[in-house]
């Protein structure tokens, strides 16, 4: 045998089989006689061994965590030793919680009560006017500015307040406390009857507003949303709040909808645009808490999409169902029996999750004849349990008396769509009708209903991306209108609207634990949708008013069995606790590991959250400073100056709240003299201060230093080629040595925000941590040996039977000279050996350091990325996934099961804008007649020219219905990242933990490798041979982030995660009159009326502006 035989062990050399369950097999190509390969596997494990033995001998002298063990059990006097107890904390926490929550409930019942009593003392005015009221539009400021605006050409800003802001630090922006604001959508005609009046009786709201404040500083925003439009909120505010369908949510119970859209060949072109973006405003009328289904139909209905029965109505499969509405194209004749046969087979499913509350079809149709009378005894008659809404859609001269019935019959309503303008206020009316029964249930339906997490209507304050501390929640209660004809007539059943309170998830973040939990201890919240209210991963990266930020626990973290149980008990309602081995994401996204952690879960009562707690076995127990010696204090304070840095160390503080009066900042060094002037006017026990996170600052400042006295400063790191040596602590210390090493570190001065810190913590060992590369960057510049590969571990503490880890100390080995000390390690001499050049004459074993012409010797870390290499040319992809250095050998690994593979959904991302399409100059939704049509006679005695005609028409009189609502134009998506999916995959260690040769099988150009774990470390040792060709260069793993559009919301429809409703459901009450159930109220495309309009713009006299829809713009939620 050659020694090539025997290295690949027993057998023919090209019988040899991988030991890996993936593994493949062939033949690796012969070596000249002369130069052969090593034995690989106990030469192999021999150049580990010496690895493992000078990281272990490097972390030893230099590491210092024998030393820093000594240092705090030598300092025991000045610390205790706390217990954090999961079970007493999740409960205390969710106690003040439900405390905080509670008064923003009171706040809102007092708001609530005042307004129906407000209203119902108020006395109608059919002769007010516009100069009778004064309020502050929160639009005033910036019309004004802009001197072709619809308002200031009508005068009406005579009756406008112009309002002083100032500064306030709760709403980090500017408010006026002595107003509300008052922001009326600019589809509403603000001098409407009915708008004076509701502004008339709302004025009344501000002293009450006021004194909500004065007894809860705290309170944010105070809204009342009415059903008219008008909104008016406290503070006063320039420019409009965000609000929206948060609100929205208050007004009704869950819905199980099925909306029909009829696409017969009568629908014009016109017809069928207005009717898609009907429904897309539909859709944006239901919460997480309703069901949804869109089908279309002619002679036979189905599905717009791919869900074959009812849906959640979440963001991403209302996304669905507004771009599969796009594509819907009409022809085929009318059949209304096959649309609503559909729709009720639909409800009538009861194999499916569903809301199980109200039940309703809406159907959107240019008109019929047929009554489908027969369907509905079929189905709905005589209990009428689903309503029936009807939307005659666009300019028709068809008769409407068929769907009037339909709606009438069925406990519905019957609206007119003629044009864009009549879209949002028609499709939002149908919750009047929802809120009958709960207006009829009186005080039982005075629920509180908390909504999602949306992102606040400050507007992001400028700031991106959205920070956590901007996120809120809203409590939301209805407004009933409790006025009565006269005598003895029937309650009204109308809701005025719905009160609001905004509450930052930064207020109920201060409750919880602050630093005591560890670096990978937290706390969070779900609701009973499964979605987060807290959580360290909430972080979403764009600003979407419109839309609530909803992320499940289950892609908040990384999915598996035992948090789907975790989830479920706590959407129940349960307590619980439970020990669980589960996979968690490093912070930098790079890596995965395996860990161990401890759940703890709570209700939090009165209220629909539930509070969890997660621990780390080590986070059991956390140090308390204890120093009352002020002498003591002020001599390690001294440690944190900037004179000290050059014999010590530098010294980079947390940002932490440590004393209010702390101005915070993101440059450390300039936090760092923010903090020591304000040390010099206070004390560490100041009232002002946070005592915890001082002392321990101060004790941890002290601590690192005696470590700089007893070993760094009196060792020679250049001996061992070392950049620096770093100590980083719990209380917020991070301690470089030397001083000037701190110009090249970049590491999070935050502990708990530092990749190497947590990691470090979970795993056992040496923490290897390449620079970060992108494979789209240029490579490293390897220039005044500034690169350098972090090696960090984790000081373990054992006080008795207690056991933490307060720390986590380590080196940074210089990149290029550590390269070089790489190969000397992977040879066959020692370090005073010179190297034994093997060549044609000569018989020898190849290693890594001779023969690098032949031989690839790589350090790959658990995460799969490059850390040292024998190629001198690959010194600069150092950090760079090693798909990107050799896609072959990688491949190779992961298929002996080396490494696994992770992938999972980042759904808070934020992509750049696409670039815009061919947008003509028309308004959105409104159909673009082609020159074709204009030459057409034909075409002008169609509806659908009556129909444009008109809204050109109102356009010239109301041109704010031409221009996008400044909720919806701000942010615009050509100007601004936009929310997307984006797909994460990670590799980490497999189950392999042995050492052993495997080839490569490529046919001609097979490859032998060897590959080791090396012990006590994040390290894979890899001897390889060179490939000689590119011939199995196409498998290549991706590890980078990539676009996505997620997983396939058809397949997620079929198997819905665990959630449960809101417990209580208002959907019908017998008292109920269904009398009032539309009768039509749009201008009819009347030649006489359009032609009438068009002399008095021609004479200069433009008519009084009257609402487009004359009823139902007073029920305008």
């Amino acid at each position: 045998r050659t020694a090539l035989e025997e290295a690949a062990g027993p057998g023919s050399w090209g019988q040899m089989q991988s030991s890996g369950p993936h593994g493949s097999r062939g033949t690796s190509r012969g070596w000249g006689a002369d130069i052969t390969l090593p034995l690989l596997y106990p030469v192999g494990c021999h150049w580990a061994r010496r690895l493992e033995q000078e990281v272990d001998g490097v972390m030893r002298i230099f590491g210092g965590v024998q030393q820093l063990r000594e240092i705090y059990k030598d300092n025991r006097n000045l610390f205790e030793v706390q217990e954090n107890e999961p079970q007493k904390l999740v409960e205390k926490v969710a106690g003040d919680i439900e405390s905080l929550l509670d008064r923003k409930v009171q706040a809102l019942k007092r708001l609530a009560d005042a307004a129906e009593n407000f209203q119902k003392a108020h006395r109608w005015q059919d002769n007010i006017k516009e100069e009778d009221i004064v309020y502050y539009d929160a639009k005033a400021d910036a019309e004004l500015d802009d001197p072709e605006s619809e308002d200031v050409e009508r005068g009406s800003k005579a009756s406008t307040l112009r309002l002083d802001f100032i500064e306030d630090p709760n709403f980090k922006n500017k408010v006026n406390y002595s107003y509300t604001a008052v922001q009326i959508p600019t589809d509403i005609y603000k001098g409407s009857t009915v708008i004076l009046n509701e502004l008339n009786w709302t004025e009344a709201l501000e002293n009450v507003f006021m004194e909500n404040r004065r007894q809860d500083p705290t309170l944010l925003w105070q809204v009342f949303g009415s059903a008219t439009g008008v909104t008016r909120y406290y503070p006063g505010r320039y420019q409009p709040l965000h609000l929206l369908g948060r609100y929205i949510q208050g007004a009704s119970s869950p819905k199980d909808m099925v909306i029909i859209v009829d696409v017969s060949g009568s629908v014009s072109g016109l017809t069928l645009k207005l009717m898609k973006t009907s429904v897309c405003e539909m859709l944006d009328t239901l919460s997480d808490d309703d069901y949804v289904n869109v089908a279309s139909f002619n002679e036979k209905a189905q599905p717009v999409s791919c869900f074959t029965h009812l849906v959640q109505a979440n963001v991403r499969n209302k996304k669905v169902f507004k771009e599969a509405v796009q594509g819907m194209v009409a022809k085929g004749t009318t059949g209304y029996k096959a649309g609503f046969e559909y729709a009720f087979d639909q409800l009538q499913n009861s194999n499916i999750t569903r809301a199980n509350c109200n039940k309703m079809i809406m159907m959107f149709t240019d008109g019929g004849e047929d009554r489908v009378q027969d369907v509905f005894e079929k189905y709905n008659w005589p209990n009428r349990t689903v309503r029936v809404f009807t939307f005659s859609v666009g300019q028709h001269n068809y008769d409407v008396t068929p769907l009037q019935w339909m709606a009438c019959a069925n406990k519905g309503y019957y609206f007119e769509i003629p044009s864009i303008g009549a879209i949002r206020i028609n499709t939002q009316e149908y919750l009047d009708v929802l809120g009958r029964p709960m207006v009829l249930a009186g005080k039982e339906a005075k629920q509180v209903q908390w909504t999602n997490v949306y992102e606040d209507a400050l507007e992001g304050m400028g700031l991106a991306p959205f920070p956590q501390g901007w996120l809120v929640v809203t409590g939301t209660l209805p407004v009933f209108n409790l006025t009565q004809d006269g005598p003895g007539e029937k309650k009204n059943q109308l809701i005025l609207g719905v009160m609001g309170i905004d509450v930052a998830l930064n207020d109920i973040k201060r409750l919880t634990p602050n630093y005591t939990l560890g670096a990978n201890g937290y706390v969070f919240a779900i609701d009973l949708n499964g979605y987060v209210l807290l959580h360290p991963n909430l972080k979403p990266q764009t600003t979407n008013f419109r839309e609530p930020v909803t992320l499940d626990f289950l892609d908040a973290e990384l999915e598996d069995e035992n948090k789907e149980e975790i989830r479920r008990s706590m959407i129940d309602g349960n307590k619980g606790h439970k020990q669980i081995r589960t996979l968690v994401k490093s912070l930098d996204e790079r890596y995965i590991d395996e860990v161990t952690r401890n759940y703890t879960w709570v209700p939090i009562r009165s209220t629909n959250y539930s509070l969890g707690l997660v621990l780390p076995p080590y986070s059991t127990f956390y140090l308390q400073a204890n120093l009352s010696d002020q002498i003591l204090q002020v001599k390690y304070f001294e440690f944190l100056l900037p004179s000290s840095f050059e014999s010590e160390g530098h010294v980079f503080i947390a940002p932490r709240e440590y004393c209010k009066d702390l101005n915070a900042s993101d440059n450390n060094t300039e936090f760092l003299k923010n903090f020591i002037e304000l040390m010099e006017k206070v004390t560490p026990d100041s009232k002002q201060c946070n005592n915890f996170l001082l002392h321990n600052l101060i004790l941890d400042t002290g601590i690192t230093q005696q470590l700089v006295e007893r070993v760094w400063r009196d060792q020679d790191l250049n001996t061992y080629s070392l950049l620096a040596v770093f100590a980083a602590t719990d209380g917020g210390i991070t301690r470089v040595f030397p001083n000037k090493a701190a110009e090249d570190w970049t590491e999070n001065p935050e502990p708990f925000n530092a990749s190497f810190y947590r990691r470090s913590l979970d795993n056992h060992g040496y923490v290897f941590k390449p620079p970060h590369q992108d494979a789209l960057l240029r490579p490293l510049e390897l220039e005044n040996d500034t690169v350098g590969i972090l090696v960090s571990t984790a000081v373990e503490l054992s006080l008795g039977r207690r056991t933490l880890r307060p720390a986590v100390v380590g080196v940074k080995l210089d990149l290029e000279a550590w390269a070089e000390k790489f190969k000397v390690l992977a040879s066959n001499r020692t370090h005073q050996d010179q190297p034994q050049q093997c060549g044609p004459n000569s018989h020898c074993e190849m290693d890594c350091e001779v023969n690098n012409e032949d031989l690839l010797c790589v350090l790959i870390d658990d995460g799969g990325f490059l850390v040292l290499s024998n190629q001198n040319h690959q010194w600069d992809q150092v950090g760079r996934f090693f798909s990107e250095v050799d896609a072959n050998l990688m491949l190779a690994l992961y298929n002996n099961s080396f490494y696994t593979r992770k992938e999972s959904y980042d759904y808070q991302a934020a992509c750049a804008p696409q670039p815009p399409g061919n947008l003509g100059a028309a308004p959105r939704g409104v159909f673009v007649p082609t020159v074709a049509d204009f030459l057409n006679l034909a075409w002008w005695t169609s509806a659908a020219a009556w129909s444009l005609f008109q809204q050109l028409l109102y356009g010239l009189i109301y041109h704010s219905w031409f221009q996008a609502d400044p909720a919806e134009a701000e942010g615009s998506p050509e100007t601004r990242e936009s929310s997307c999916v984006m797909k994460q995959t990670q590799y980490y260690f497999g189950s392999v933990n042995a050492s052993y040769n495997a080839i490569i099988d490529c046919g001609n150009c097979s490859r032998l490798f060897h590959a080791q774990r090396l012990t006590n470390t994040n390290l894979l040792f890899v001897v390889a041979e060179k490939p000689l060709c590119s011939q199995c260069e196409a498998g290549r793993l991706l590890q980078k982030e990539t676009h996505s559009d997620g997983p396939e919301q058809c397949e997620l429809v079929q198997r819905p995660r665990y959630r449960r409703g809101p417990h209580i459901c208002f959907d019908y009450n017998a008292t109920e009159d269904t009398s009032d159930c539309g009768r039509g109220a749009s201008f009819p495309p009347s030649l006489g009326v359009l032609v009438s309009l068009q002399l008095l713009l021609l004479l200069g006299l433009p008519p009084r502006p009257q609402p487009q829809v004359l009823v139902h713009a007073s029920r305008r939620l």
